[in-house]
């Protein structure tokens, strides 16, 4: 599933150029780390054991890239990640959630991932009998409406029509799983360690699986009978082992706001307490720990975590040293400058400048940037982000709003296609409250 032995770090990074502007310093710890997630693959087992990733802290102010670059690196190699806020932890007997959960949640990740990949391979004997069940109800029906045709007839009619994806809107009575949201009794005053016990698997294998009857179009049972048929064909004991292996090996955890959870220079009385008590937990889990979920135990020893905060009001000095020691590797991420923004919005596959002219086109309007507007947009969100909350990359989104809100309120699809040119005098006329504004702020003192 993974498959990152053809990318070298330098590769890496091109990939995530495409995505991502600049920060080439956290481009390049993040892309030798993956390698060396491959490199230790190829080792002897005794080798590879002693060897353990190497976790990365990216500081940076919010809007510059730091969840992205991880979600992205995840994303190009198949890999399971989940991220999450240090914030919503809490010391073990203070409201919060248990630290733990973050690996159950990688590893329900896993389990999703290895279903899809099991389901894709056995989607041709799925179709096949769902093809089967479904032409087998219409010519019930059909067999009822004209009880003299000979059934052969009937089923090689019906067959065909079916493949033709000529009985889509025709509507059959079903017997489909009746699924059912599973009941947790949950112990009191552990609510943090999130222990349940699901009643009815107790009883599950002493008792049939419930169905119901649906009227349903062919369209419609389609989707839900090939998912029970994967499921019958899928052997649900290799998936989840193969899923643990998946989270356990290859999986990434990216814990955000980290900087909140450390002690703003004091230690021991107030919230410190609390912060410092979430370090502790984390610790094991970064260390390399067992955890228990519903698929099994689960290794934390070799995934690899990404840790990120601003770090404006803490430092990485103030976190626990036990934790610091675990994050070796350390990147600051550059505040995005107006060239930045200027590129942002036209090089990456996915700019906010291509997003807006699909959208539009769909009331038929054809949208087009010039350079010297787009410089201007730039110069805007640079101005903004220094004079007010620096928002990186995202302060883009709210100007972009605010400059197209006439033309996206104006847009529709009844009327002809309608060219619309964003150019310099295009800016100033819907951008003139904001750059009034900012001309202004020079003379504040």
């Amino acid at each position: 599933m993974v498959n990152s032995t053809d990318l070298s770090p330098r590769e890496i990074v091109e990939q995530l150029d495409r995505f991502i502007i600049g920060q080439a310093a956290a481009k390049k710890a993040v892309a030798v780390a993956l390698r060396n997630r491959y490199r230790r693959s190829q080792l002897p087992k005794n080798v590879r054991d002693e060897i353990t990733p190497k976790n990365i802290i990216l500081k940076g102010p919010t809007g510059v890239g730091k969840t992205e670059i991880a979600r992205r690196l995840a994303k190009l190699v198949g890999a399971p990640f989940v991220k999450v806020e240090a914030t919503k932890y809490s010391e073990i007997g203070y409201v919060g959630k248990d630290v733990e959960s973050m690996v159950r949640d990688l590893v329900e990740v896993a389990i999703r991932m290895v279903r899809d990949n099991k389901s894709a391979e056995v989607n041709a004997k799925a179709s096949a009998a769902v093809e089967k069940r479904l032409c087998d109800a219409i010519v019930n029906i059909k067999k009822k409406q004209a009880p003299d045709a000979p059934i052969e007839i009937l089923r090689a009619q019906t067959l065909q029509e079916y493949q033709d994806k000529k009985l889509e809107n025709f509507n059959i009575e079903l017997d489909v799983a009746d699924i059912q949201m599973p009941n947790f009794m949950q112990i009191p005053g552990m609510e943090n360690m999130q222990i349940g016990i699901e009643i009815g698997n107790i009883f599950g294998k002493m008792a049939p699986n419930k169905t119901k009857k649906r009227i349903l179009t062919v369209a419609q049972a389609r989707d839900i009978l090939l998912a029970e048929e994967s499921e019958k064909l899928i052997d649900k004991d290799a998936m989840q082992a193969e899923a643990i292996e998946l989270a356990e090996q290859h999986g990434i955890l990216f814990i955000d706001e980290l900087d909140k959870v450390a002690s703003s220079g004091g230690r021991g009385s107030g919230p410190d307490v609390s912060r410092e008590g979430v370090q502790r937990d984390l610790l094991p889990v970064v260390e390399g720990s067992t955890v228990q979920t519903k698929h099994g135990a689960v290794k934390t020893d070799y995934m690899l975590f990404i840790a990120a905060g601003a770090f404006h009001i803490s430092k990485m000095s103030d976190l626990i040293p036990e934790l610091q020691g675990r994050f070796p590797i350390r990147v600051e991420l550059n505040s995005l400058t107006k060239d930045d923004f200027y590129k942002i919005l036209t090089v990456p596959e996915n700019a906010l400048t291509r997003q807006y002219a699909e959208l539009l086109k769909v009331d038929n309007v054809n949208l087009r940037f010039e350079d010297e507007a787009l410089k201007m947009v730039a110069e805007l969100a640079e101005q903004e982000n220094e004079t007010s909350e620096n928002l990186g990359a995202r302060r883009l989104h709210n100007i972009m709003e605010v400059l197209l809100e006439e033309v996206s309120f104006k847009a529709s699809k009844k009327g002809p296609m309608k060219d619309v040119v964003v150019d310099k005098k295009f800016v100033d006329a819907q951008m003139s409250n904001l750059i009034k504004k900012t001309d202004l702020r020079k003379y504040v003192l």
